[in-house]
């Protein structure tokens, strides 16, 4: 027999959550904390403790594969907050959820109130029940819950004045933009160059604009969305491993044994505390190298080529027969960390240089800002109708990234979190 919960002690847990999320400042609206003082987020994971189903910053993860990766879970209170904030719910919204467990459905629906409607969406049927259940079991039954593949969104119910999608999406699909209105918002966690943030944007004439951001990590999609990271071993070396998300270089045969050359060392100078965040950083890097991926190396299988980067993976630039990767190295006294960079190639010493200089620009130039303009496009939009330092191409959009000084303008924020939600 299952032990029934303590609806005292949840509601004193549930209570910490949301004071602890208005002291970090992710809780800004009485809204949302209205919303999410009340609904009884433990009751969709009966499975999981009163301690765990109220982890602040940890999801509940309720499904994995064959092979152990996480296919869906109850998000975070943190994320679920964050995106319910970048959202903008109003009472007598219709929105839709892609992406779907229960708990974030009926946030939703405190947020719209009985004149709004909110429709949540899962390709899985399992989770898709569990929600229903719990729905039904918390007197939530205004909320149409929906089996399909959200790449074509829910077309029945549109347009909606919000579509909050709690899955990580690679690209965004024309039937989520077509299907909220001209006034509407979408925020989707938004892999791009394989770094994800959850993003809240909004229409500007014939594109998206985001106007906040925040470090994230989501469950990736499934179905027609669906987008798996181009995996190759570094040519000649069988113990490390690189991780493509926009794709590989155009010749990876110009990394021949790149290894085998001298490797350039040099250090940044450019130190960062160990609470700071580093999204824009990350993302700065990724913008400005001709092919940018991750490295992971075996520590059992160690070649001895590559120094200690001081994680199981590693930010790596790729340009024609140069290779560079990250490294850093700590201050345990001042906790802070330091970033170097390992080169290889016939120019190493000025790759490793160029790469170092990526770093300085980012701290002297942009460290403490607001981080990167992202603007969306449908694929197929010329280059000249597009602003920006970078685009990246993906089958429905071209995405533009841009680092204009006066950034201040916009509302954006950068900050760390991470979930592994569906």
């Amino acid at each position: 027999m299952t032990e029934l919960p303590d609806e005292n002690h949840a509601t004193e847990l549930r209570n910490k959550v949301v004071d602890q999320l208005k002291e970090d400042g992710t809780i800004v609206s009485p809204g949302v904390e209205a919303a999410m003082r009340k609904v009884p987020r433990h009751l969709a994971v009966p499975e999981a403790s009163l301690d765990d189903a109220y982890s602040t910053y940890n999801a509940v993860i309720t499904q994995k594969d064959e092979h152990g990766n996480h296919t869906s879970s109850v998000s975070a209170p943190q994320i679920q907050a964050m995106q319910l904030e970048q959202a903008g719910i109003r009472p007598g919204d219709n929105v839709l959820e892609i992406g779907t467990n229960g708990p974030n459905a009926a946030y939703l629906a405190e947020l719209v109130g009985p004149s709004g409607q909110v429709t949540t969406v899962d390709i899985d049927p399992a989770p898709a029940d569990r929600a229903r259940r719990f729905l039904s079991e918390t007197g939530y039954t205004n909320v149409n819950v929906v089996v399909a593949d959200a790449e074509d969104g829910v077309a029945k119910f549109a347009p909606y004045d919000a579509i909050v999608v709690t899955l990580g999406a690679w690209d965004l699909p024309p039937a989520w933009i077509d299907q909220f209105g001209d006034e509407g918002r979408l925020v989707v966690p938004l892999r791009i160059n394989g770094l994800t943030r959850t993003y809240g944007f909004i229409r500007q004439a014939d594109h998206l604009i985001a106007t906040s951001a925040y470090v994230c990590g989501f469950v990736a999609a499934q179905g027609a969305g669906s987008h798996r990271q181009q995996v190759m071993k570094l040519p000649g070396e069988e113990d490390i491993t690189l991780r493509f998300d926009e794709g590989p270089p155009g010749d990876p045969s110009l990394l021949d044994n790149v290894l085998n050359s001298a490797r350039a060392e040099t250090w940044t100078g450019v130190t960062v505390a160990s609470q700071e965040p580093i999204g824009s950083l990350q993302m700065y890097l990724a913008a400005q190298v001709p092919t940018f991926c991750f490295m992971s190396t075996n520590p059992e299988q160690t070649t001895g080529k590559i120094g200690p980067t001081g994680n199981s993976w590693s930010m790596v630039a790729i340009d024609g027969p140069h290779f560079a990767y990250t490294v850093v190295r700590r201050d345990a006294e001042k906790k802070t960390a330091e970033y170097g960079v390992h080169a290889f190639g016939p120019d190493a010493t000025e790759f490793a240089e160029r790469i170092a200089d990526i770093f300085r620009t980012w701290s002297e130039r942009l460290r403490g800002t607001n981080g990167p303009r992202i603007a969306v496009y449908p694929a197929g939009t010329p280059d000249d109708r597009i602003t920006g330092d970078r685009i990246i191409d993906k089958k429905h959009s071209r995405i533009s990234i841009s680092w204009p000084t006066a950034w201040a303008l916009l509302p954006m924020l950068l900050v760390i979190a991470t979930d592994t939600s569906s």
